[in-house]
């Protein structure tokens, strides 16, 4: 399309010469001889150039110029004058006039100069998108983003910056490193290295504390900053806050550990999940699963987590006394009750008052016990072998067993009402076997325990002690492996647990135990993923707590086709 010029002179000829010269260059040419009719003429079109006598009549081009440039800063404006003075000229270029012409303007003159006008529209244009673009991108972006002089001085911030810095527009211009930062100033120098080496910077993962008190986690980076000709001009400093990915990060790895247990997996975080529910309501609990497998640990963390935690926690091994010494253990005595009782002695119950009781091995107890206990929880009161008062107590029950109590339902050994009185809600244990993903994680755990415990520096285990870990079945559990590790312990003499520390029957499976793990793709692959997870990525860490060298780990993972950035 024609570039669109408005000539406005009150000379008839300068208007007819100019769109005469102007035409048959191809442009498309308005003309108007006072400034009512030119404003009339603006109102309706957009004029990429403007030609504008300083002289019309009695209005004044620059007046007309100023009420122009009020409602467009983009199209060039020429002024015209018979009488050209220095005072009219200055006061023309400051209210934005592109040149200032003095009459009478011949035709290659005029020609040259509205080429010149329209090449700067056009620059001119480019530079405004451009400059929006770059705001937009600038105002957008989620990071915060500075700019500096050579000598540190604020030049630009854009919100974000504004936001984490506190930033404020009588700020730009001063120092940096100046007081007005109110911050710990972390990035002070990763922007005095880049201003000193002109090299770009990048520092992950610090701390960053600011006026008010708030600490958050920062990745910086850093630029040489450029001027239009490419000379070094400054630098730029873009600040990502990571807090609530470290955080994220971090409560994912302390999830590993919930309360005095020990993994990640999705079982055992759907067993945390469950244990802190249960902890928000009094309800009688059975926890079930294999021996070893840490029953009385999500015991205490139940009681932990509720509103009896400050009340008693009491333990009884229901399997570890007889019948009438149980009996006694629970619900205490009284003088003269049987021989040997030579004082009342309150029950187990009865020191639980406002906290918890945790039954263990409950499958074990006598049908006499069961229906005694039975009462307990349906009637919250106790009696004293010897004594038939009742005693109100107020006792979360927690029980626990490794049997199946549905089969000694079946065959009549074990109370079904007393059993669902105790099942109100059912926790159930995860095998170590079925969570292999957690060796790892439970190694790490056991080797500081006894690094601790017997002043040794052990720093993990051998390749071939990690794949006999990463096959046992495991049939103790995680106190299985526990005995096993500290008995290495006992035996090596190095910084490395190798095949011959661990336990004779756990070495005797070692040459068979090799071989499944080949079969285990999905463990291992597990395993490895759970490794690289607990060393934040780090594969030579990863492998030191898979008791693999780097070079194993980098084949096993090329060999299981994983995917590890």
């Amino acid at each position: 399309m024609a570039d669109k010029i408005l000539v406005v002179d009150d000379e008839e000829s300068i208007r007819f010469t100019f769109k005469a010269f102007l035409a048959e260059e191809g442009y498309e040419v308005v003309t108007a001889a006072t400034a009512e009719n030119a404003l009339a003429r603006i109102a309706e079109t957009q004029f990429d150039l403007l030609f504008l006598d300083i002289l019309l009549g009695a209005d004044s081009g620059i007046e007309l110029l100023r009420r122009f440039r009020e409602t467009n800063r983009q199209s060039p404006v020429i002024m015209m004058t018979g009488f050209p003075t220095i005072d009219t000229a200055t006061e023309a270029l400051r209210l934005g006039a592109y040149d200032y012409l003095p009459k009478p303007v011949n035709q290659e003159t005029l020609l040259r100069v509205t080429r010149m006008a329209l090449r700067f529209k056009c620059l001119d244009a480019e530079k405004q998108r451009q400059q929006a673009h770059l705001e937009a991108v600038f105002r957008s972006v989620k990071d915060a983003i500075i700019t500096v002089d050579e000598h540190l001085r604020l030049l630009a911030y854009n919100d974000a910056a504004r936001a984490l810095c506190d930033f404020s527009p009588r700020h730009l211009g001063q120092d940096f490193s100046g007081d007005f930062i109110g911050c710990t100033g972390c990035c002070l120098e990763p922007l005095r290295d880049t201003l000193r080496t002109r090299d770009a910077l990048s520092v992950e993962r610090l701390e960053c504390r600011g006026r008010n008190g708030a600490s958050r986690v920062v990745t910086l980076n850093t630029a040489p900053l450029l001027d239009e000709s490419g000379h070094f001009s400054g630098a730029v400093l873009v600040i990502r806050d990571e807090t609530r990915l470290h955080e994220l990060e971090r409560n994912l790895r302390e999830r590993g550990r919930f309360h005095k247990m020990v993994g990640s997996t999705a079982a055992m975080q759907a067993l945390y999940e469950l244990v802190e529910q249960l902890g928000q309501v009094p309800t009688t609990v059975l926890i079930t699963g294999e021996s070893g497998t840490g029953k009385e640990l999500i015991a205490e963390a139940l009681h932990e987590k509720s509103a009896r935690r400050a009340g008693p926690f009491i333990k009884v091994n229901c399997a570890a006394l007889s019948e009438n010494l149980l009996e006694s253990e629970l619900f205490g005595h009284v003088k003269g009750a049987f021989t040997g009782a030579v004082r009342d002695v309150a029950g187990r119950f009865e020191k639980a008052h406002g906290g918890t009781i945790f039954l263990d091995e409950i499958g074990d107890i006598s049908p006499r016990m069961q229906v005694r206990l039975l009462r307990v929880l349906q009637e919250k009161v106790i009696e004293r072998v010897g004594d038939g008062t009742p005693i109100p107590v107020d006792v979360r029950v927690i029980a626990a067993t490794h049997q199946d109590l549905g089969a000694k339902i079946r065959r009549g050994e074990f109370r079904e009402d007393l059993f669902y009185r105790l099942k109100v809600v059912n926790v159930e244990l995860p095998p170590l076997r079925e969570r292999r993903a957690d060796i790892p994680l439970l190694v790490e755990h056991f080797l500081a325990k006894f690094n601790h415990r017997f002043a040794r520096n052990v720093r993990g285990i051998s390749q071939s002690v990690a794949e006999l870990f990463l096959a046992h079945p495991w049939p103790g559990n995680i106190r299985e492996l526990e005995h096993a590790i500290e008995h290495a312990f006992i035996l090596c003499r190095g910084e490395v647990l190798a095949l011959e520390h661990l336990p004779p029957d756990l070495r005797t499976r070692s040459e068979s135990a090799v071989k499944p793990i080949a079969s285990r793709t999905e463990d291992l692959s597990a395993t490895i993923a759970q490794a690289l997870a607990q060393a934040g990525g780090n594969k030579a860490k990863a492998a030191r707590l898979l008791g693999i060298s780097r070079r194993t780990l980098y084949r096993k993972i090329e060999e299981l086709n994983l995917c590890f950035d």
